[in-house]
This record gives C-alpha cells, structure tokens and sequence, in this order.
C-alpha cells in the first residue's frame, strides 16, 4: 500500500507543474485565510447544493455546540475526473486548510486521499471502502455482510442468488460465504451490471427463469433505483419473490411505485427520520415536515449527507482537544515538507468515542473501522417504509414486529394485511380515472390517476392491503329483484371475480340489494348542465338602462320642482326685475327674466351642461342655481360612467333558468341524461308531477339519451337547445374546464358516492372507519380540490367574473336628491322672507297700510301672465304717495 501511494504521489507532483500553468483562481480561496478560524473543505460532485448546506449547517451546530471557530471552503467537481479534484484541493492546501471532505466518486478519493495522506491532511470520506487510508464512517463491508448473515439466518433462507454491482462487493460476497461457512444456504452468484451500460434485464430474465425466488441485493445508490425499475418491468416484483437490499440508502428512493408490488422486501436503514437532528437538517434543506412524499419512513436524506455531518462534529471534537493550526502547502513543489502535527490529530481522532449530536448514532474505531452504529432492519409495505427490527453488532438481528391480535374476527381473517384485491374503475372517467399522460408506456396500477386511484392509495396506506385495478367499462350496472341477476360492475362484484369498485357509483335502494356500499366519501345530487347565458340584443331604448326607473321619476320631478323654484323666487326677488330700456334712467315699468318659459330652459341648460344667456341676480336664484348645478354635475357624472358600463358590458341572457323552464320546453331546449345509471332511475322512480313528465319526455325521445356523461357535455357544448342532467360534482368538474358551461338551479336530489363490495364483506366495518378518518382530517376535501379545481384548471379560474351592470337606483343617488332639496326649499324660505321685508319696507317708505301693501304685492305675484311692472299705475295704493317715483330697486337696496 506505501508503494501505491509514493506512485499516486509521484503522478501528481508531475501534473503540478502543468497545473500551475493551467489554472489561475485569481486569489479565489484567499480570503479564507483566517487567523482565528480553521478553515476545513468540502470537494463536491454530487447534489452540491444540498451538500453544502449540510456541510454549513454541520459547522454552525459544532461551533455553538463544541465553542470551535471552524470555517468552511467549497469547490465543486466534475465527478471522477481526477484531474480537476487535484488542482481543487492544491489550491485549498495553498490556503492552509485542516481537512478536506469528499468527493463522492471513489475513483476521484482514492487519488486525493493519497495526497492528503503523503501530507499528513485528514481526509473524510462517506462511501463503502475496505481501504486504511483516511477517515471513513461508512460501516465496513464485513460488518454490511454480517448483518445480512444475520437477516439470512432468521429467515431461514436455505438458498439465495446473491445479485451485485461490481468487485467493490465481492468483499460482502466473501464474508457472507466465510460466516455461513461449509453448511450454509446455496448461493447463485449473479452481476447484475455486466455490461456497464445501464441495462440488467438480460441479468434480470435469468433471475425470473430461475428457481430461486429470494434474492439479496448489494449495489450503489446511482444503479439501485435503475435496478428497481427494471426488475419491476420484467416481473420479478410480485408476491413470490423476497429481497434483501443491502444498501442503507433504500430510504431515500422514490419508492411509490414499488409499495403495492406484492414483493417482500426487506433493507438496512443506519438513522431515523424521526430524529430531531434530521427534522432540523430537513428544514434548513427547505422541506416541511409534513410533506406527503416523506412520510411512511422515507426520507430524502442520504448516508453520505448524514455522515458528512457526522464526520464535522468529529473533527470538530478533536478540535477542541487537540488544537490544530492550518499551515499553507504547496502540491507543486517536490519536497519533504508535512504536518508535524497531522499524525498526532488523526491518531487521536480515531481514539474518540463520541456519542452527542450525530445522526448515525455513536462513533468510534477499532483500527480504522467505524463501530458504534445501529442499524434499522426495515420493510416495504404498502403503508410505506415500516421498521421490523434493529441490527448491531454484540445482538445481532432483533425483530420488532408487532404482535398478532387475538380479536374475535381472526376466525374469519378479517385483518386486510398483505391482502391483494381487484379494484373496478370506469376509464376513462375524469377526475375519477385516466390513464397518465407519459411519454413512456406504462403497465399494471401506474397507468392510472384519479381522485378513485388516490383514494384507494389512502385507503391502502391505512389498512395495508394491496390491488390490482381493472377497467370496468361505464355500465355501472343494475338489479333484477325477480330474477336475481345484475349487470356491469354489480355483477363482476357478486360472481367474486372483483373485490370492489371505486368510481362516480351512487349508493341506491336498487344497487343495496345486490352489493354493500361504505359511507358515502362523496355527497351530491342531480342537476341540470347547460350553456352559460348569451349576449342579448340591445333594446331601443338601451340609453335608459344607467338609471333605475325610480331615479327617472325623481329627476324629472326635480326639474319641474326647480324650474318652479325659479320661476317663483324670480317674481318674489326685486333684484330680478330690471329696466328693459338701461338708457332711461327712471323707467315707468319693470321686466323679469324668469318667466315660466326661462325657467325651463335654464334648468333644461344647466342639466344638459349647455348654460342659457339667463343669468340669476338675486341671492335665492343664485342659491338654487348652484344646487342645481351640483346636482347635474353629479347626476350626468354617474350616468356618464354607468352608460359606459351598460354599453361594454354584455347583458347575457339565458333561455332556462330553472327546472321548470326545463319542464315546459321554454323556447324549445331539450334535455337529456345518461341512458343507464342512477340519473335515469330517478326520474323513473319519481312521484313528483314534474319529473314524471320529463321521464315521459326522456322515454319519447331516447335519441337524447347518451351513453355517457362525455357525450352529454359535447352535446351541451355544440348546441344552444340542448341540456343535460347528470351529477353536481360532475357539473362542477366540467364547469372548471369548460368556460362557457354552467349549473343550472339547484340539486334536485341528495344522494352519495360509496366503494362497492360484496354482501356481508367481512372488511366493510374497516373500511368504513377508514373512509371516516380521511374525511374527519380533511384528506377527503384535499383530493376533491387537487382534482376539481387544481389538475387541468386554470382557463376559467384565473378568469376573472364579468359584473353585471346594474341600474343605479335611489339607493345610490339619494344623497345628492337629499341636497337639492334642501337647498332649494332653503332658496324658497329666504326669497319668501326677503320678498316679505321688501314689502314692508315699502308699506313704510309709501306710508300705506301693511296689509293694503301685501294684498297688492301678493296679487301681484299671483298673476303669472304678467312679466311687466308698471311702477306708475294710478290704480296702485302707492299712487297716492309723494314718493311714489321711488324705484322698487331703490327701495330694495334700502
């Protein structure tokens, strides 16, 4: 070994002095060149991104932890290219590292570890390796081979085919026939990886054509999940073949494919999910504990992550006992030069035995093997990843299988373990079942998806049986009570050739005679589909729609109510009698402007936001007037804005509204629904008036009956007279996806979907309960709304609602109508009073009786034919006075 590596050495002090030339890191790692910290690195070429997250991570505990200062330098590598992973770690030792991590390419480590060994450098590395050189925490291979020798042994296998990668596992092969020794089982030897190109089928076939049906694995964790496959594709993963995996990675395979295989597999597990340290390593890698994909057991934390880690808090230990000062080296140079140290920290890291923060349990050597582990013998049920037992070296295999039950039922088998049942589906029939949209052809339970597929899965993970789904076709079927015979699935179900049926099946009286149902998983009830309402025509007096007619009425009173305010305070104000002739200085008679004909037309001008040449002089005019003009302002406004609404949003119109439109043909729409099932037995069944006649219009017309609900959506789809009658949650599914279809009313029934069975199941009851739990922790309503409103969504969803465009009524308008009301009416109150003052003012000025002066000025005002004043009128009471040539604007203003 001491001659291999001076020849490692040797090469690579060769390709130093091209590196020097062929690489520049521009100074790079510099800054890491930290006094107080130790600097330790980390060679990645696998998963880097979360590598270096764990390798962070694993700092920070140790530093808070242990109170070290260690610091960290990353450099990803190609994986295997040795030659790349030498200049990475020159250029690390250039900076003064402590230790170097990785990577994981074992040809790439055995090159770096030699050069990490010539100077003195710890280097860590997490792969299975019989080497003595380095730091590995990977249990040996002998001890892999001896708790395989000790699973073997208490299953009683008296033969196996021993099925493995490459020579790096001939060691576990040696151990395994070393510790059986001369009476032991018969072992085939098989390499699964002959050909190095990927494919094992060849390999596999011999396997499925041998006689041997129990099969221990031993491979690494980039070929096992290829291997998995491949033995799945050529039909050695059933229920008579029973595997050992002996690779502890097992748990971090995706494994949903294999859970219901009926294959009895068996692996090694070296931690627990359920440890704190790996919920908190879970969380800094971004993934919520309660995440479906990692519950069961599996977790997608790697051997080689966990020991990484591990491999951190040891170092960091040594640390604390043995302080180790980084020193800059050089791989360019040929010279003696190494670590006084080195030798003294990696002895005395292989002295510790430690047992605080570590995910793989506790770590300690025996020469330069790690012991202390424990492992989780683990088996894949359909459940998922369960634990059946532990391993460790002094007790060897310990199984902890739960007990058997010794309840009243175990005369009849009533526990569904390990049971396999046949599993009728409608496909296809979305979201109930379909076959899976993949580029590649895929065979047995994985063609298909659905809310029924993932129901049964639930079911499955909770009671632990299998199945086999079969296509059942779309005849749900039907029972004959006089001849005791039934049809489509009913009748596979009573002749025993299928266990159960999941689909969109309703729970009726009929079906209930000749099959069980669960508690319905699914509530629901007939209802009608039909297009969504189209665009009406405009009708002729379309610009009318903005205002409700109560708005209409109220405007128009408005105006009659202020050209009234006008014309009146116009008579009653002295400021609105002028000189119709201005060069005159004392006119003999006065004109007012606001006659019953000006006043209209102003307030016509003002509403219409045109203006008039008529301009109020007065303070009560002038009061009304800005009221008035608010209230147009306001009043056009909202009508302005509402018109456009009204004339770019459709007004759609639909020709049924509810199920009675539908019972009298409204406009001539038709109906339909599926020719066969619990849709048609309604109507047929029923003793309601309106359902009897359309069951008698149904019967009249057969041709607008369809085979399925598919054909009953296109028909909807292709034709405005046409709707169809089937479930509510079928409505709801299609609405989701087809934007231009509705639900029409509401359910005109209440009825239930149920898992069918056989009469008197003995598992009904198990069942039943389980059904009940799904729907008691919300997993129920979870599968509805991933298939209902997530898978195959997103057309209509994200499509926003269109609002209806609505009249404004009083409701919105009040307000404004509530103010020129009262300022009007204040108007009034203040021209009635100043009109007062002004004839009393008069009375005195003229020395005339009061009421002589009122009755006069009252009838006046009265007499609406006049808009002429005479002020020299020898009828007037005022004739008499000697100031009678007194102006009325004069007097006004006095």
């Amino acid at each position: 070994m001491l001659d291999k590596s001076i020849t490692y050495i040797f090469i690579f002090l060769q390709i130093a002095t091209i590196y020097g030339q062929y690489e520049n890191y521009g100074g790079g790692y510099n800054s890491f060149q930290n006094s107080e910290s130790v600097p330790i690195g980390l060679l990645t070429d696998q998963n880097t991104e979360t590598m270096n997250i764990i390798f962070d991570h694993a700092i920070n505990v140790a530093n808070q932890e242990i109170g070290t200062s260690l610091s960290s330098l990353k450099a990803e590598v190609n994986y295997g290219d040795a030659y790349q992973s030498y200049g990475k770690l020159c250029r690390m030792l250039e900076t003064g590292i402590a230790g170097v991590f990785g990577p994981s390419s074992h040809h790439s480590a055995l090159h770096l570890m030699s050069i990490c060994d010539a100077m003195d450098i710890p280097h860590i590395y997490s792969h299975m390796s019989e080497l003595a050189e380095g730091f590995n925490l990977h249990p040996h291979p002998k001890d892999l081979a001896k708790a395989l020798h000790s699973v073997i042994t208490a299953f009683n296998w008296s033969r196996f085919i021993f099925l493995y990668e490459s020579a790096d596992y001939l060691n576990i092969l040696n151990e395994l026939t070393t510790l059986f020794g001369m009476n032991g089982p018969v072992i085939t030897v098989l390499r699964y990886d002959m050909q190095l190109d990927g494919n094992y089928k060849q390999i596999l076939r011999r396997v499925r054509k041998s006689s041997d049906n129990q099969i221990v694995v031993v491979g690494s964790s980039d070929t096992m999940p290829d291997f998995l496959n491949q033995a799945q594709q050529v039909g050695i993963f059933t229920e008579d073949y029973n595997y050992i995996i002996g690779n502890l990675d097992f748990h971090s395979f995706d494994l949903e494919e294999y859970k219901y295989s009926e294959a009895n597999i068996t692996a090694f597990r070296l931690f627990s999910p359920e440890k704190m340290a790996i919920k908190e390593l879970l969380t800094k890698l971004g993934y919520s504990n309660d995440q479906d994909e990692f519950r069961n057991g599996s977790c997608p934390i790697t051997v080689e992550m966990a020991l990484t880690y591990d491999a951190v808090q040891l170092f960091a230990e040594t640390l604390k006992n043995l302080p180790f000062k980084p020193v800059a080296q050089n791989c360019s140079q040929r010279s003696e030069s190494v670590r006084d140290d080195g030798s003294s920290f990696k002895n005395y890291m292989r002295t510790l035995r430690l047992k605080d923060r570590l995910l793989t349990g506790p770590i300690f050597f025996e020469g330069n093997i790690r012991k202390g582990y424990l492992l989780d013998v683990i088996e894949l049920q359909p459940s998922g990843i369960v634990k059946v037992g532990t391993w460790d070296e002094q007790r060897e295999f310990r199984p902890q299988r739960l007990k058997p039950t010794n309840s009243q039922f175990d005369s009849i088998d009533n526990s569904l373990a390990n049971k396999t049942f046949i599993i009728l589906l409608h496909v296809p029939n979305k979201p109930y079942a379909q076959l899976v949209e993949s580029y590649k052809q895929l065979e047995g339970n994985n063609q298909y998806e659905g809310y029924g597929i993932d129901l049964i899965k639930e079911l499955a993970d909770k009671l632990g049986f299998n199945y086999t789904f079969v296509n059942g076709g779309n005849n749900y079927g039907s029972y004959n009570k006089s001849t005791n015979e039934s049809t489509g699935m009913l009748r596979e179900i009573m002749m025993g050739r299928a266990d159960l049926a999941v689909t969109d099946l309703t729970i009726t009286s009929e079906r209930e005679e000749a099959v069980d149902f669960t508690i319905p998983f699914m509530n629901l009830g007939i209802a009608i589909l039909y297009l969504k309402p189209q665009k009406a025509q405009p009708d002729l007096f379309t610009f009318m729609d903005p205002f409700s007619q109560d708005v209409w009425w109220f405007l128009g009173f408005s105006f009659l109510f202020v050209s009234l305010s006008f014309f009146i305070l116009g008579r009653l104000s002295p400021s609105e009698w002028d000189n119709p002739y201005p060069c005159i200085e004392e006119p003999t008679e006065l004109e007012n402007q606001f006659t019953l004909g000006n006043s209209v037309w102003f307030t016509t001008g003002a509403l219409l936001q045109q203006g008039s040449e008529i301009g109020p002089k007065a303070l009560s005019t002038r009061t009304v007037g800005t009221f008035w003009w608010f209230f147009t302002l306001i009043v056009v406004s909202s009508y302005t804005a509402n018109l456009a609404a009204f004339l770019t949003i459709e007004n759609p119109q639909s020709l049924i509204d509810s199920v009675d439109d539908l019972v009298d043909n409204k406009d001539g729409v038709v109906y339909g629904a599926k020719r066969t099932g619990s849709t048609r037995n309604f109507f047929m069944a029923s003793e309601d008036a309106r359902y009897q006649k359309m069951n008698k219009f149904m019967m009249e017309n057969p041709d607008l009956l369809t085979e399925d609900n598919e054909e009953g959506v296109r028909r909807v789809k292709h034709s405005q007279k046409y709707a169809f009658l089937m479930e509510s949650t079928s409505i709801e599914y299609n609405t989701k996806r087809e934007c231009n279809l509705r639900k029409i009313g509401d359910a005109l029934d209440e009825k239930g979907y149920g898992i069918a069975m056989r009469k008197n199941w003995p598992y009904r009851d198990k069942l039943n309960f389980a059904v009940i739990e799904l729907q008691e922790q919300g997993v129920l309503e979870k599968m509805k709304n991933k298939w209902w409103n997530e898978v195959g969504t997103g057309i209509c969803a994200t499509k926003e609602e269109t609002p209806d465009a609505t009249p404004l009524d009083m409701n919105n308008l009040q307000g404004v109508f509530f103010v020129l009301c009262v300022g009007s009416c204040c108007a009034l109150i203040y021209g009635i009073i100043g009109w007062a003052v002004f004839v009393v003012k008069k009375a005195r000025h003229h020395r005339v009786p009061l009421r002589d002066a009122l009755k006069e000025e009252l009838k006046f005002v009265l007499n609406f034919n006049n808009y002429v004043r005479v002020l020299k009128n020898s009828a007037s009471i005022y004739s008499r006075s000697r100031q009678s040539s007194m102006s009325i604007a004069s007097m006004a203003d006095s």
